[in-house]
């Protein structure tokens, strides 16, 4: 494992699309994961993000996000279906390989496990053409899936070879699950790991997520992370770490500064990978 390996949403830094991507690149870092709204809001539209994505030279690992999917009916299935579709037009204009999706917190989706196990995979179908890979993840306040056990589940049983499991470390940190539970998902169903803790404690679990994240070396769940960490290389993970810091202060301060906390980050879970293969 390699800083190549390592890679920051556009979410954790402040600024223009542009300086997100030259501090991103001068840092070190040879992908960044994009949001929808980083070409949709652009001053110079979903042309001008795209431009500025290319000349970065940067690997785009995934595109966020797809959320409240699975488990609708009717006319609210159609309607996502044609976001899913319009997403996956975006991806194309920027090769983004892997759409993430987060189980729903609608409460107009159904729980039956039948339904969402069918949603998910007619959602990997639409994306088999354009190359795409679907990493499902669970947010930890999700209605009916939110914990990683019943995601492996999910994509066990959908059984599509462009369907995988999203590990997001926040979230599994915030429900408390078992780091046990792990060791049942193959590292070639892991699709993505996303990086981040948290600062203070979880009173409210959507306000710290929205607003008090954390680099994963710089608070109370360092070890439990590492740990993490060590399982998602036992299990042969090949895919890329990716640092998605929601943190309020981090958007007043200049890109660079957060992108060195990032590689400190970075290289402190190197080593931490490093000191389990001696």
């Amino acid at each position: 494992m390699d800083m190549h390996r390592f890679a920051i949403d556009t979410v954790t830094l402040a600024g223009p699309l542009e300086d997100k991507l030259a501090a991103t690149r001068d840092a070190g870092f040879a992908g960044v994961e994009i949001w929808a709204k980083d070409l949709v809001s652009h001053p110079g539209g979903v042309k001008g993000a795209v431009a500025a994505i290319r000349e970065s030279r940067l690997r785009v690992t995934s595109f966020q996000l797809l959320r409240d999917y699975e488990g609708l009916e009717a006319h609210l299935h159609t309607y996502k279906i044609d976001i899913a579709k319009s997403m996956l037009d975006l991806m194309d204009a920027i090769g983004a390989p892997m759409l993430v999706v987060a189980s729903t917190t609608s409460p107009y989706a159904s729980g039956d496990m039948d339904k969402t196990v069918a949603d998910l995979r007619a959602l990997a179908t639409l994306a088999t053409p354009r190359e795409v890979r679907v990493a499902f993840g669970a947010p930890a306040w999700a209605r009916w899936i939110n914990e990683y056990p019943v995601v492996w589940e999910v994509v066990r049983r959908a059984d599509c070879s462009n369907l995988g499991v999203l590990i997001n470390t926040f979230h599994l940190l915030a429900r408390g699950t078992p780091l046990d539970a792990l060791d049942a998902i193959p590292g070639d169903k892991i699709f993505l790991v996303q990086l981040a803790d948290y600062l203070g404690d979880l009173r409210d679990i959507t306000e710290t997520a929205d607003h008090r994240r954390s680099f994963p070396n710089e608070s109370a769940h360092r070890e439990t992370i590492a740990a993490i960490i060590r399982k998602m290389h036992r299990a042969g993970y090949a895919g890329d770490y990716v640092f998605e810091v929601f943190n309020d202060e981090y958007l007043h301060l200049a890109p660079a500064s957060i992108l060195a906390r990032a590689r400190r980050a970075a290289e402190w879970l190197l080593a931490e990978t490093s000191r389990t293969q001696q």
